[in-house]
């Protein structure tokens, strides 16, 4: 792929995973952000291959600029200001410059259904932008993200927090069923190699198809026996409603609170029922060698912890007689069941 793409909010993790990539495999990425500010739009500057465009994406000019020449552009568009709008923006300016393959992150609309679902506010306008790029007629392909292993902290978050016990265990809260199934991916391991392969297959193969990239599907309760399996300690589930203790932007609010109502209390399906067949197995087509859950809780979680100033880890062999983690987190899991 000896071709130019074009990423924006490229140091998000989405679009900082396939610069990753491209970068290592050849590809000339223009890497639009918004400023340098932060650890990884160093990091990214500093990749072969890599040009970053400092701009905004209200800035027409500046769209026309940084998609001049491009065959490939990875769309990630954020609720940073208008989000419809700047996707229709970015959509024109993409057809203008004749882009021959367009993939842009997409979630679903849940209210289009029928089924008396509430829309998730930071994700419907993606599905409004979708529904543009389709019609303005360009080359096209939409990926739908499951939930980022990434996303657990033991910080005090809504909704992932993994929340550090006296004893050594860890306990998740949150609104699904135990047994609910929910998708799931290493957003910085495995996004950027399987878009990576969408692009190397084509349009041809991938126009006009929504693919959910989701390479495992767990249940909470298998969730936490993964992470307790990583981790080497007890790890619970305690079904509960999303606890906010930390200042949250009203979006951000409004959306936790949709999302309680249509995936937890309505058990819709994460990506909507027409994707629901397709998950994990498109993703695992694109890309074999995805990092687990069980990989991410003994491999990753622990490093994030210590880079937010967590000191759990350094305890020492505090579960020493722990005998059977697996064995013992479930009847942990039935007690609080």
């Amino acid at each position: 792929m000896q071709r130019t793409v074009v990423t924006i909010n490229s140091n998000g993790r989405q679009s900082a995973s396939f610069i990753r990539v491209a970068s290592a495999l050849g590809c000339q990425v223009r890497a639009q952000m918004r400023d340098m500010n932060g650890i990884v739009a160093e990091e990214l500057s500093q990749l072969p291959n890599v040009t970053v465009y400092v701009g905004p994406l209200e800035d027409q000019k500046f769209l026309d600029d940084l998609f001049k020449s491009a065959q490939y552009a990875f769309i990630n568009t954020t609720h940073w200001g208008d989000e419809v709008a700047v996707g229709r923006s970015l959509a024109d300016a993409a057809k203008k410059a004749g882009i021959q393959h367009y993939i842009y992150s997409s979630m679903p609309d849940h209210s289009v259904f029928g089924k008396n679902w509430r829309a998730l506010p930071l994700w419907a306008p993606k599905f409004t932008v979708e529904q543009y790029i389709r019609q303005i007629g360009l080359p096209a392909t939409f990926v739908y993200c499951g939930i980022y292993h990434n996303n657990f902290t033991g910080l005090d978050f809504p909704l992932f927090r993994m929340e550090h016990q006296h004893n050594g265990s860890f306990v998740w809260q949150a609104p699904f069923h135990p047994d609910q199934k929910l998708p799931w991916l290493d957003s910085e391991h495995d996004i950027g190699p399987a878009v990576y392969q969408l692009f190397k297959e084509g349009p041809r193969k991938w126009n006009g198809k929504r693919i959910p990239l989701a390479f495992s599907v767990l249940t909470p309760k298998e969730v936490c026996k993964a992470f307790s399996r990583g981790l080497g300690r007890p790890v619970v589930y305690k079904r509960g409603p999303i606890v906010i203790n930390v200042p949250t932007p009203v979006g951000y609010r409004e959306h936790l609170s949709a999302l309680e109502e249509t995936l937890a209390e309505k058990a819709a399906p994460y990506f909507g029922p027409d994707l629901e067949k397709d998950c994990p197995g498109v993703a695992l087509e694109l890309w074999e060698g995805n990092r687990s859950m069980e990989e991410y809780a003994r491999e990753v979680f622990p490093v994030e912890e210590a880079a937010n100033g967590l000191t759990w880890m350094e305890e020492g062999e505090i579960l020493q007689h722990f005998n059977g983690v697996v064995g013992l987190t479930e009847q942990l899991n039935q007690a609080r069941l």
